[in-house]
């Protein structure tokens, strides 16, 4: 049998779910599913035995589960780590605290395990447990919550002359809130965000950031008034523009075709942002697999828009940022930990314009 190039081990409690998951993965002849275990204690043991390049992990399991088998992975090796989520409000709350652990990623469920509805995990499965592999271990960056500047309290934030519109992909919640978390309340800009994630997990991915920002964060609805201060997460499956009139600029939401395999695409909100700002944007690139938003940010920055990607040394995966920087489209490469202070640095001279009661 010709060995394969990536090794993957699947843990699940569910024996028709390790039954089609290694199926699935399967499908592509690059990788190997080298074992199955049904809770962490036998993961743990099999990752000793097996030494997979790549785990697929259940969180909700018998005995050990999921979050404290990723802890274990976490402290004793430098195995990626999958995690293959429940497509409930609990499973959602559960994934964004694993990613926060330390896992590389996640893949939703389908709903209906038995239907054949199970193909629509299979490209996400078999690109990410790709780039788990070749990916590089960023550490984990501690973030510093000062809880006075976060606490939110009632207040009107102008209307935004300047936007940011940033797209981020793999290796995003946990560096999009360590971005965030360092802005303050007054920061003079609006931030569009495409956040590749499944439909029902950015409404709650939205709420935590918020709950850790001292700038406003929700989840885009049409009609979202681009304001200072304020960050906007374009919902999954929903692609996001912006439009800008004479009193005020504001969110756009629709369902056109997929760009790029991806809705929502930053490529759909980078061509927005050109043109309906042109000169009064900033594009920014970070870590994320594929293409995705390349070609945007080439049009940004043609429409006058100071364009900035990821550094590979900060990237999970460098594959969205590469693509910008070797085409020429990054004006400026910019670290993870320099990204809000650029971001804040290129909108400093911005004087808002009327206010406007959230």
């Amino acid at each position: 049998m010709k060995k394969q190039s990536v090794r993957v081990l699947v843990v699940d409690d569910s024996a028709l779910m390790r039954k089609l998951l290694p199926q699935i993965i399967e499908s592509d002849g690059y990788i190997q599913v080298v074992g199955t275990a049904m809770d962490g204690e036998f993961a743990l043991k099999k990752i000793e035995e097996l030494r997979p390049d790549v785990i697929t992990l259940d969180l909700e399991m018998p005995r050990m589960d999921g979050m404290e088998t990723l802890r274990q992975i976490t402290r004793r090796y430098k195995t990626p780590v999958i995690v293959v989520s429940a497509h409930t409000t609990d499973g959602a709350a559960a994934t964004f605290r694993a990613l926060n652990q330390g896992a590389f990623d996640f893949v939703a469920k389908p709903k209906d395990a038995l239907s054949a509805h199970m193909d629509v995990i299979t490209r996400d499965l078999i690109t990410k447990i790709r780039a788990a592999a070749m990916s590089r271990l960023v550490p984990q960056r501690e973030i510093k919550l000062n809880f006075d500047r976060v606490q939110k309290v009632s207040k009107v934030r102008p209307l935004a002359r300047k936007i940011i519109a940033l797209g981020i992909s793999t290796g995003g919640p946990n560096s999009l809130q360590y971005v965030l978390s360092q802005l303050p309340a007054d920061f003079p800009a609006a931030i569009l965000v495409v956040q590749h994630m499944p439909e029902g997990f950015t409404e709650l991915f939205a709420r935590r950031l918020d709950e850790c920002c001292a700038v406003d964060v929700k989840e885009a609805q049409t009609g979202d008034l681009l304001l200072a201060g304020r960050v906007l997460i374009s919902p999954g499956n929903k692609h996001l523009k912006v439009r800008r009139m004479p009193q005020a600029s504001v969110a756009i939401l629709n369902d056109d075709v997929h760009v790029n395999g991806h809705r929502p695409s930053a490529d759909v909100l980078f061509y927005s942002a050109a043109a309906e700002f042109g000169s009064d944007a900033i594009g920014v690139l970070m870590t994320g697999m594929g293409e995705d938003g390349a070609e945007g940010l080439g049009a940004m920055r043609r429409a006058g828009s100071l364009t900035i990607a990821q550094d590979e040394q900060s990237s999970v995966v460098f594959g969205m940022p590469r693509a910008a920087i070797e085409r020429g489209y990054a004006m400026r490469v910019v670290s993870l930990d320099a990204m809000a202070n650029t971001l804040q640095v290129n909108c400093a001279s911005e004087k808002p314009r009327a206010a406007t009661k959230v």
